[in-house]
């Protein structure tokens, strides 16, 4: 529904103004005169740039996610009605995706929709782990327990998203400078240096020429160089959105390169144990909790492996025996699982493993880090250290037959 904004007098003559969701200025009018107030002016709210223009949306970041959860907890805790806890976290929302979303949850909502349904209609901000939750919540009575909970998932689950973008990002970051660096030498330094060279005259060392040779051929396929590695990386991501079997290949390779696949597969074993014990303690059904824990595993190998624990589920197994069987998931945290069903506390066992996994997630970014930090600064500096001593050796020579 359309956005109004309103300015109305109150019996006593008090100017007041604020914004409304309604069909069109005669429902809007309508709602000020049922709250005592004499409309002075209705003028529907001109779209946001973003609503014109789809791309330019903000994304809902997981701290605003997580505040919503929090406050939206504490507020049904304290029995404010679910439409006035929307209302109000509406109006105070700063970023404008979000807010439209949870406008239309609320609208969703007042005309008959369960919370769970509403927040359906909005997959981005709400995924599939959030909804099923919250209808968990919702049968049992128990929604604020439930978005509590779900808080403190969202803050750890982002916590270890940063750890593996930290330990992604730095190697990425010194590679892109140290090419950087290594180009503009090639490209500007290193004919400044030739030019020099030529006005001295004389037969160059081996080591210059094949710099300057180099740096010629640089200059001619510069731009070729760029444009096949633009189309590489497009064809990469687009031949893993739109093909399954080189999206598990790539997967595959991921999970067993030497240094990066160990800490993937922590990481994948901290997120699935996370998230399965927050749903199970939820109260949602195994089946439908792998369901979800599949679809937002992040790796198709992992993906597959837990839907074949799922089949294996259905058929009578319990969670530890199929998941021995994956190959995916260590030994320790099979048999960890498997005494968590034999004592009833499979939710209590889950989130320990969580913790120790995350712990090791910590152990293997810090060791990674200072691994890759000291070998890119010796490549980076011995590139460079090669480049400089190559053109300065015919200075050395000019400088020994002067002397």
């Amino acid at each position: 529904m359309p956005i109004y904004i309103w300015k109305a007098r109150t019996r006593q003559g008090t100017l007041k103004k604020g914004e409304i969701e309604a069909a069109n200025n005669e429902a809007v009018m309508g709602q000020l005169r049922a709250q005592m107030l004499m409309p002075v002016s209705v003028k529907q709210k001109s779209k946001d740039v973003s609503e014109v223009l789809p791309f330019l949306k903000k994304r809902v970041k997981i701290k605003e996610l997580v505040i919503f959860t929090r406050q939206f907890a504490t507020m049904i805790d304290a029995g404010l009605p679910l439409v006035q806890c929307l209302n109000i976290l509406a109006e105070q929302q700063p970023n404008p995706t979000f807010k439209a979303a949870i406008r239309d949850v609320k609208a969703n909502v007042e005309q008959g929709s369960t919370f769970a349904d509403a927040l359906r209609k909005h997959p981005k901000p709400f995924d599939e782990l959030y909804v099923n939750l919250v209808a968990a919540g919702e049968i049992g009575g128990i929604l604020d327990t439930i978005l509590n909970r779900l808080a403190v998932y969202l803050e750890k689950a982002d916590s270890l998203r940063r750890k593996v973008k930290g330990a992604m990002v730095y190697p990425s970051a010194v590679l892109v400078v140290a090419v950087g660096v290594v180009v503009l030498l090639l490209v500007k330094v290193i004919p400044t240096f030739e030019k020099m060279f030529a006005d001295f005259g004389g037969v160059l060392p081996a080591p210059t020429r094949m710099v300057i040779d180099f740096s010629h051929w640089m200059q001619s396929w510069i731009g070729v160089i760029g444009a096949l590695v633009g189309v590489t990386l497009f064809a990469f991501f687009q031949a893993r959105r739109r093909s399954h079997r080189f999206r598990r290949s790539t997967d595959f390779l991921a999970l067993r390169l030497p240094v990066f696949g160990p800490l993937l597969r922590k990481v994948a074993v901290a997120r699935f144990t996370r998230t399965m014990g927050t749903m199970i303690a939820s109260g949602v059904p195994i089946l439908d909790a792998l369901d979800i824990v599949a679809k937002t595993a992040g790796n198709v190998v992992i993906e597959e492996a837990l839907y074949r624990v799922r089949a294996a589920i259905s058929e009578g197994k319990t969670l530890a025996e199929p998941l021995a069987e994956s190959e995916v998931f260590p030994g320790m945290v099979c048999q960890m699982i498997a005494v968590g069903e034999e004592t009833g506390a499979m939710e209590s066992m889950l989130g320990k493993i969580a913790d120790f996994y995350d712990e090791e997630v910590d152990s293997a970014v810090d060791a990674l880090t200072a691994m890759l930090e000291p070998a890119m600064m010796v490549g980076l500096g011995g590139t460079v250290g090669a480049l400089l001593i190559a053109m300065y050796l015919p200075i050395f020579k000019i400088a020994e037959t002067i002397g």
